[in-house]
Parts: C-alpha cells; structure tokens; sequence
C-alpha cells in the first residue's frame, strides 16, 4: 500500500454529531447512534424516520416502525443488527434507557434532518481542512499529476462525476486529460493506451460504495506502471492498498444518498496544485478565455 495522508470519517452520520444542536435532544442522540455506520438505503430510510420522530420512537414496536419508515418488519430487524444489538427489542430497551427526563432538553435547539445533512458536510470540510493543513502530500500530488504527459482520470458509478468535473477544468490547462468513467472490458485497453500515449500517473476518484471494477483497474494500472493517485472518503476504503498516494474527504451519508462536498473540493484543491506545477498554464487559460469570447461561448 502507497502512502496515505490523514484520516476520515466515513460515518451514517456525515460528520462527527454536530447536526444535532444540542448533544442532549433526543433527534441528536439518535443522529450519534447512526454515527460511525455504513446503512443500507433502506436502513437510512428507517434512520431518518426515526429521527424525525424521535420521541415517539422509544415505545413503538418493531411493526409500527417498519410502517413508519414503509419497509418491512425484517428490515427493521436488521438495522438494529448493523446498529450493534440483538434485535429490535433490544435497541428500543437502548433508546427508552436513554430518554430524557420528562421536558429535559425541550428548549433545546435541534435541526431537521435536512439541516443536519448540510452540518454534518460543515464538519467534513472542516476535516478535510485540517487534513490539508500540512500542504505536502497535495502538492506532491499536484508536481505527479503536472508531470504525465497524459492524464487518465478514473470516477465510477457514484465518483463519476467527481472524475468528470476534475476532467473538465483539467482539460483547460493540461495537454492530454482521458476521462475514463465506464466500466467493463474496454477500461483495461484505455488504460494500456494512455500508458503507450505516455501516461505515467493516474488520478482515481473513488467513492462508496466501491465497484470492484475500481479495484481491479487501480491494481491493473499499477502492473502497467502507473503511479496511482487517489481521492477516497476514506484512509481504509478497498482502493487504499493499490494506491501510490491516497488523500481522504469523507462524504455525507445523512440523506439517502451519500453527498460529496469535500471529494468534490479536494478535487479542485488537487487542479490548483497541478497549475502550480504546468508552466504554461496561466497561458493555456488565457488562451482558452480569448477564444470563447471570440465564439460567443458564455453570456455576458
């Protein structure tokens, strides 16, 4: 495995708590037990109507929480094996258990789930902002990616659009920028042909949840020779032992689909460090900004 820079959280709850408002208001105490949990969709589903009826949830049986959430009573059951009990009864008894006193903490501040989402981000950023308080690794990234003379940047699935975005301003200023964003038995012979175009690095985003087909093209691009360059939600995800250089930005998972703030800006961070390391760049963008004016591309 390359090296890995940093640490991040990668968490049902999209942060480290702070979407709550107030540790002691029963929505808070749930959001914490999601916490540190990689749910299912569905079990996200039933997190969500848990939290939005809190106070109710300790005293409703497993039916009627499966009615709640609309799954069915077995779902039900197994998210309260992935949340670490014995079955739904035993995560009720943990909930009544820690209930507040009757009124305690109902002038608390608390948030709704969408709030929460956008808090728990807040706090992703702001790990991702102490991740790069040592610049090294970034830079170091930046000179790799500014060096290939072709740049291969691979997004499946859910990173798709991370490699897209990346791809697209990258193209502005670096000579030779593949997207390679599908999967299947063509993705091994792009990259073979941008190793014989001259490709000696590769920049991966990688998000969950991790397509085996990610996996088995970073090892691939590595037996070829290529330098590999991660951006992960995480220093443990699967991509992590066939990278060279593996920075982290953890996703949200407080809405039924993960959210990707700080992927997306640790992508931007990685365009910034590889203009530093392209003399003619600033050239290139000018260029660019003389000929769309000149083709009517934007409205002024």
């Amino acid at each position: 495995m390359g090296e890995t820079v940093g640490a991040a959280n990668g968490g049902a709850g999209g942060g480290s708590g702070t979407g709550d408002g107030g540790a002691g208001s029963a929505a808070g105490r749930l959001q914490q037990l999601f916490e540190g949990r990689r749910l299912t969709p569905t079990q996200r589903r039933i997190a969500h109507s848990m939290v939005r009826r809190a106070g109710e949830v300790p005293f409703l049986s497993s039916v009627e929480l499966a009615e709640l959430a609309g799954v069915s009573q077995p779902s039900v059951t197994r998210f309260a094996v992935a949340l670490g009990f014995d079955g739904y009864p035993a995560l009720r008894r943990h909930l009544r258990e820690v209930a507040p006193a009757d009124g305690a903490g109902a002038e608390e501040v608390s948030y709704n789930e969408y709030q929460q989402a956008v808090l728990g981000e807040i706090e992703n950023l702001r790990h991702l902002a102490e991740v790069l308080a040592d610049p090294s690794p970034v830079e170091r990234a930046g000179r790799l990616l500014a060096s290939s003379r072709v740049l291969p940047v691979l997004g499946l699935r859910a990173a798709s659009s991370q490699a897209r975005g990346f791809a697209y301003f990258a193209a502005k200023v670096h000579p030779d920028v593949r997207l390679l964003d599908e999967g299947g038995s063509m993705l091994a012979d792009r990259i073979d042909a941008a190793r014989r175009a001259g490709a000696d690095v590769l920049l991966c985003f990688a998000l969950p949840r991790h397509p085996k087909e990610v996996v088995e093209a970073l090892a691939y691009a590595r037996e070829q020779g290529l330098v590999v360059v991660t951006v992960a939600d995480s220093a443990f995800a699967p991509v992590a032992r066939h990278s060279d250089l593996l920075i982290p930005a953890a996703v949200g998972t407080g809405l039924a689909f993960d959210t990707a703030c700080a992927p997306m800006l640790l992508g931007r961070v990685l365009l910034e460090a590889m203009c530093d390391g392209l003399p003619q760049a600033q050239a290139r963008l000018e260029e660019f900004d003389v000929r769309a004016t000149a083709r009517g591309l934007f409205v002024e």
